[in-house]
């Protein structure tokens, strides 16, 4: 196959887009913590640029795109890409097959990030990372195989997942919702009320985070499709986000900076799975609605007990998961199956997917905990994660108080 030139530059600028995420998730969610552990949640977002990029590179990429099956299909696998060591030659889809290890690279680096909203604030560093390592390789890699991968049996039999609704946003709200439980609540918490330390970096990366979507839905693909796949995200975060306002002022006579985030956080998150299969009015009603479905979920939060910090199962999870079952009613001509059959496709890849994350993250905590430990105890909880666990403090940066 020949190298696809326009197609390759898009690539490598969304590969770029896609991991400018990271740190714009770390500054999301660093806004919204304790001023002692402001430090301590950024790393764990960026921490796994290092440490998850390392592994997909090292097998990773491998389990997911490997086109000789093992252990009954729930991986793929191909010494050839064992460290990428025989990729420099090869073509995917007209882009190098080291630019689209590099890009799949990046959507395996987020996921676990994503869950580390879910349990800020309240679990040690080495923790974190032994739970993160089994967690991308159990859950993330197969499900990934399983829906992207030439022969994945969920991708064959019709699911639509167009750039990570179940592979990752499903996957990491439904892991986070099992770990916020299983860990329990913040010390203090919901008694104490636990203000965001600084909204300007959670602002900065909301809007870094809608930058970076466009080359999270819409890289790799043909020049046609990618405009496509742009328009949806741009038109659905909009959505969301306008809708969440209206919400807000309605109900709280104010629009909140943080409202307003969060709502295009929703709109992003749901048209994910729909950006290639639907119109302009479909994006339009997928991210209105997620911020309603969204919305709905962070308010039923208290009432159902759970700490989920930074609300990765009720955006994420929620948001995403909505559009993962809505498209199928929205879908374009000749995007999919017809709307009671691919809803009940849809159907069964949400159920294979949250039973997946679930069941593998109380395996995942229970080992992490009886080993290297999980939980913080009550006294570097106190402290902060940025000194009891890093020797230093992050308060100075942007902080305007």
């Amino acid at each position: 196959m020949e190298i696809d030139i326009g197609k390759t530059i898009w690539a490598l600028t969304s590969t770029t887009l896609v991991m400018l995420m990271v740190p714009a998730l770390a500054m999301f969610y660093a806004g919204l913590v304790r001023t002692k552990n402001v430090l301590g949640t950024m790393m764990h977002s960026m921490v796994t640029m290092c440490v998850i990029g390392f592994f997909w590179i090292a097998f990773g990429y491998a389990l997911c795109f490997g086109e000789q099956e093992i252990l009954g299909g729930m991986f793929g696998w191909d010494w050839d890409l064992f460290f990428l060591h025989n990729a420099e030659d090869k073509v995917v889809d007209g882009i190098p097959m080291l630019i689209h290890a590099m890009f799949q690279g990046k959507f395996a680096i987020i996921t676990p990030a994503l869950i580390s909203g879910a349990l800020a604030e309240r679990v040690s560093f080495r923790g974190y990372l032994c739970f993160i390592s089994l967690w991308t390789v159990a859950v993330y890699c197969p499900l990934a195989h399983w829906i992207w991968s030439s022969d994945g049996w969920m991708g064959a039999m019709g699911v639509i997942d167009h750039a990570g609704g179940l592979v990752i946003h499903v996957s990491a709200g439904a892991s986070a919702l099992a770990v916020a439980i299983l860990l329990g609540k913040r010390r203090g918490y919901p008694e104490t009320t636990s203000r965001p330390n600084n909204l300007v970096m959670t602002l900065i990366g909301a809007g870094l985070l809608w930058v970076g979507w466009f080359g999270f839905n819409s890289g790799g693909l043909s020049i046609a499709d990618a405009a496509t796949a742009l328009t949806m995200t741009q038109i659905s975060a909009a959505a969301g986000a306008t809708v969440w306002l209206a919400i807000e002022a309605c109900i709280h006579r104010k629009a909140t900076s943080l409202g307003f985030a969060t709502g295009i956080l929703a709109g992003l998150v749901a048209i994910t799975p729909a950006a290639g299969s639907v119109g302009p009015f479909g994006a339009t009603i997928l991210g209105a609605c997620s911020s309603v479905v969204c919305f709905l979920a962070l308010m039923a939060k208290d009432k159902f007990g759970y700490d989920d910090s930074l609300d990765c199962f009720g955006v994420h999870g929620i948001g995403s998961g909505f559009g993962v079952l809505a498209l199928a009613f929205l879908l374009k001509d000749g995007a999919g199956l017809a709307p009671t059959e691919q809803f009940t496709m849809q159907l069964l890849g949400m159920g294979v997917t949250i039973a997946l994350s679930v069941v593998a993250t109380i395996v995942f905590y229970y080992f992490t905990e009886k080993t290297v430990g999980f939980r913080l105890t009550t006294e570097s909880e106190m402290a902060g994660l940025d000194h009891a666990l890093h020797g230093e403090h992050g308060y100075g940066f942007l902080n305007l108080d």
